[in-house]
Order: C-alpha cells, then sequence, then structure tokens
C-alpha cells in the first residue's frame, strides 16, 4: 500500500501513525473452503476489500494527518459449522468476542475511529455483540462486511471468483467440485442443526462452475466500493453495523 492509498499498520513506524487515524481491521477465519479454496479464503478477501477501501477513503481525504491505516488481519473467527473438515481452526465466539473487545479497547488509546471489515458470515453475532457493547462505552467502532450482492453462500462461483483474482495460485482444479446450491435461508436450519459436511460432503455452498479472474476483480471491486461508501458514510446502527448513505436507517430492535 501506497502513503496515498493509505498504509498498513503492521508496515509503519510510530512516528509516522500521524493523529487520530482511521483504522480498517480485517476479520477474516481459517475454515475450509471446498477442496479447492484455501483455508485463508476469507481472510485474503477481507484484506484486500480493507485496502481497497482504504485506498478509495484516503484518496477522499484532504488532511494528510488523518490517515487511513489497514490493521494486520484477524485470522481466526467463529467456525464451528466448518469443524467436520480437517484445517479448520475455530476460536469460537466468547473467545472472538475477547479478541475484539481487546482489540478496539487497545486501538482507542491512539486511533480516532475504528471498523472491522468481516470476511466470514460466521463472525457476525460475535461482532454484533461485541461491537455494539464496545459503542456502549464510548468508543468509535463500527464493522461492515464484504458484500457481494447475489453471492453463492460459501466457496462458489463468487469466492473462487474473487480468488483467481486475487491469488490464482492457491486455486486448485474446480471443474468436478459440487456442492449444495440451494439459497442459504433454505439451508439454515441444515446448517445450524448439523454443521456444513452434513448438508455437503465438499464443503461447498454454492457452484464454482464459470468463475473466473476477470468476474472476480469485478466483484472484488464492487466489494471494495460498497464498503468504502459506507465506512465514509458513517451511519450505523444500534450494533455498530454501517449502513449504506442512501438507505433510511431502520427502526430500534424490539
Amino acid at each position: 500500500m501506497s502513503e496515498g492509498a493509505g498504509r498498513a499498520l503492521a508496515d509503519s513506524a510510530w512516528p509516522g501513525i500521524g493523529a487520530e487515524p482511521l483504522v480498517l481491521v480485517p476479520a477474516g477465519s481459517t475454515e475450509q473452503h471446498g477442496p479447492h479454496l484455501p483455508l485463508s479464503t476469507d481472510t485474503v478477501i477481507a484484506q484486500a476489500v480493507a485496502e481497497r477501501a482504504a485506498a478509495a477513503l484516503a484518496a477522499r481525504r484532504s488532511r494528510p494527518a488523518r490517515p487511513v491505516l489497514v490493521a494486520p488481519p484477524i485470522p481466526y473467527g467463529a467456525s464451528g459449522e466448518h469443524a467436520g473438515f480437517p484445517g479448520t481452526v475455530s476460536l469460537g465466539h466468547e473467545a472472538l468476542r475477547a479478541v475484539l473487545v481487546e482489540t478496539v479497547r487497545s486501538l482507542s488509546l491512539w486511533a480516532g475511529r475504528i471498523v472491522f471489515v468481516n470476511g466470514h458470515g460466521g463472525n457476525v453475532p460475535t461482532l454484533d455483540g461485541a461491537v455494539e457493547a464496545m459503542r456502549g462505552e464510548g468508543h468509535d467502532v463500527a464493522w461492515t462486511g464484504c458484500e457481494a450482492p447475489g453471492g453463492d453462500a460459501h466457496a462458489g462461483f463468487t469466492e473462487t471468483s474473487v480468488m483467481l483474482h486475487l491469488a490464482p495460485h492457491l486455486v486448485r482444479p474446480f471443474d468436478a467440485v459440487a456442492g449444495d446450491a440451494r439459497p442459504l435461508a433454505e439451508l439454515m436450519p441444515d446448517l445450524i442443526a448439523r454443521g456444513v459436511r452434513a448438508v455437503s460432503p465438499s464443503g461447498v455452498l454454492g457452484d464454482p462452475a464459470g468463475a473466473s479472474a476477470e468476474r472476480g476483480r469485478e466483484i472484488l471491486a464492487s466489494m471494495a466500493v460498497s464498503a468504502a461508501r459506507r465506512i465514509g458514510g458513517g451511519r450505523a446502527d444500534a450494533r455498530g453495523r454501517l449502513l449504506d448513505p442512501a438507505v433510511p436507517a431502520p427502526g430500534p430492535r424490539p
């Protein structure tokens, strides 16, 4: 990441941090992504979205003393639904919550604003609870997802395309990969009750057929633009989920 495009926190020295920076923290997972994608898929995508969103946000800022930094990613998440597959490492919700809470408390000692950029759906309940609690303590923190409208659920066309763009050397052949392509809303009861492996022995929820690096480039660009728009807008619901500036805020939760 170049100086004008947002900076990697890990590559910085403390005198160059600047006053009250915006810090984006990618949150991912280490979990199975079918027989063709690496365990790091969610983390790789979350970091890429955060870096591109940081570049867009830094380009809009007129005050160089207020930098946009991208922190090292959190590579483990709540991935219990994938525990039936070798390679998956899950912290669980309680440990992940502690990591998120302490990350916010530490960053808040010098950061002006903190935004988690989440790449794994299993992290959502923990992000909701941890970020809401931290906002209650007075910290300027929120979170947003890596959203691809119309995308499939897990290790299908969407993620395979993005990984073909970002890390093609890590993508294995997927011509014969089969998965359960039912909508996530239909799959969810079985996933909660029995886990991913019982629903899809391959670990894929979707269909990677037709995935391409070019489509991955387009999908990633859309994710980054959407994330930058929400981060730049600064509007969040009661749980700290950032809202699209063009969409009216929902009413209070029951």
